[in-house]
């Protein structure tokens, strides 16, 4: 399935599927682009995660408090002090995981070119009260960045390379290395866009943002895949608390779309990305860029599609996605 779709729905792939915590299936396809600049992908190729950015920036947060630095109820007004005596002062650090803040969910960066983008996020006005529902939102997810950083004191690059130690999970990686990553969108403004964050908010904001703009290679997206999984299976794993892991993967908030939890999404019916195979515990997000992870507890199952399916336009990968996840349930279940 994934040959037929190569130089059709991406130039260059890396799928990976893990099994009670061992590696069952990995392999790489294709081609950095679809031109004489090409470079061969490998199974350790880092690739652009858009919004799988989220999770990673979503785990520190969990991380902090777990440590208890920070209440996931606490209003967050005594680290973002611009909510002070506004609508967004009852915004806590649960509802940003979740995406109830009311907050947007997101802009068009051709109006931010003179802007602060984070302070822009944090103060644009509310579209719906906090708590009231699930609105997926890019701003949100920028807020929750500046506050982890305001927590800690420390710079969000610096946290993740710290929690995951993981050499291949970073922003802005260098210009040695950019020809080896997938290139995605040819975008009118930058031109082919390699090696550097398709996300143009996040470009605005130097690379480093809380909702886009971390690169990572697939085994890096299913080792945090696998520390949720272990945790609700009962296998053992270090990032997190059990209790607070298997907290953050069950609803926090419905949506008839998407459910959500804390920083993860909840498959909630048979036509998200996921699939038809998977049960109805899993979760999993999705980046624009072409990249997906999904895990069953069920099936105590994880796999990782990485694309860089936005090089052949704006198109909706889903049903790509979808077959290649019902296949690695297939997969999985004749074992």
């Amino acid at each position: 399935m994934l040959e037929q779709a190569q130089d059709r729905w991406f130039t260059g792939a890396v799928a990976r599927i893990e099994h009670r915590g061992a590696l069952l299936y990995e392999r790489a396809l294709g081609r950095t682009r679809n031109d004489g600049l090409a470079q061969p992908v490998y199974v350790d190729t880092p690739f652009d995660l858009a919004s799988i950015t989220k999770l990673f920036v979503s785990t520190l947060a969990l991380r902090q408090a777990a440590s208890g630095a920070v209440d996931l109820d606490e209003p967050l007004v005594r680290w973002i002090p611009e909510w002070q005596n506004t609508p967004h002062a009852p915004i806590t650090m649960r509802m940003l995981l979740a995406h109830t803040s009311g907050m947007n969910s997101g802009a068009d960066y051709r109006t931010l070119f003179d802007l602060d983008v984070a302070r822009f996020a944090m103060t644009r006005p509310l579209i719906a009260a906090p708590g009231e529902r699930v609105i997926y939102s890019d701003l949100g997810m920028i807020a929750l960045g500046v506050t982890v950083e305001r927590i800690a004191r420390r710079a969000l690059a610096t946290l993740i390379a710290d929690a995951t130690q993981r050499a291949r999970v970073q922003f802005n990686p260098p210009q040695s290395m950019r020809h080896t990553i997938p290139a995605t969108e040819d975008d009118g403004w930058r031109g082919r866009v390699q090696g550097v964050v398709h996300d143009e908010k996040a470009f605005l904001m130097n690379g480093v943002a809380g909702h886009a703009g971390l690169f990572g290679a697939a085994a890096d997206v299913a080792w945090l895949g696998d520390a949720y999984l272990a945790a609700s299976v009962g296998r053992a794993q270090s990032l997190l608390p059990a209790e607070l892991a298997r907290e953050a993967i069950h609803e926090a908030a419905y949506d008839p779309v998407l459910r959500r939890g804390l920083g993860w999404a909840l498959k909630t019916n048979d036509d998200n990305s996921c699939g038809r195979r998977m049960s109805m515990e899993t979760f999993g997000h999705t980046g624009f860029t072409g990249t997906c992870v999904w895990a069953d507890p069920q099936r105590d199952l994880c796999a990782v599609l990485l694309t860089n399916s936005v090089y052949f336009g704006r198109n909706d990968s889903r049903p790509l996605r979808a077959a290649f996840f019902e296949a690695a349930v297939e997969a999985v279940d004749r074992c």
